[in-house]
């Protein structure tokens, strides 16, 4: 694997922690909404149309799906798009200023 590298920070934040990167927080939400209906990488890429392989470098962030992909997982877990894109965007936008992120065990809590 090459190590990822950071081109930016956020200016004036105070977290030591690097920046997340989109298809980071992305994996971490999918993963989040797989989990919250109790369904497998197989069962839920199946719908998908993708292999269970590919979705799980994509929970992982180890790769960045295609906004078609992107559309065809979130229908697959019950969610549009821009449910998806929206959240990610809110937990990016948290992380920039400051706000603590809600982590994914409270999230599956919450669900």
């Amino acid at each position: 694997m090459t190590e990822i590298v950071r081109l930016h920070a956020v200016p004036n934040h105070r977290v030591t922690d690097p920046e997340p990167l989109w298809r980071e927080v992305l994996g971490q939400r999918l993963r989040a909404l797989r989990a919250s209906r109790g369904e497998t990488l197989t069962e839920t890429a199946e719908r998908a149309g993708i292999s269970p392989q590919y979705l799980s470098e994509i929970e992982r962030g180890l790769k960045d799906p295609s906004s078609e992909v992107l559309a065809a997982v979130a229908g697959a877990l019950g969610a549009t798009l821009i449910d998806v894109t929206s959240q990610v965007t809110g937990d990016l936008r948290s992380y920039a200023f400051g706000v603590p992120q809600i982590s994914n065990q409270a999230l599956l809590l919450a669900a």
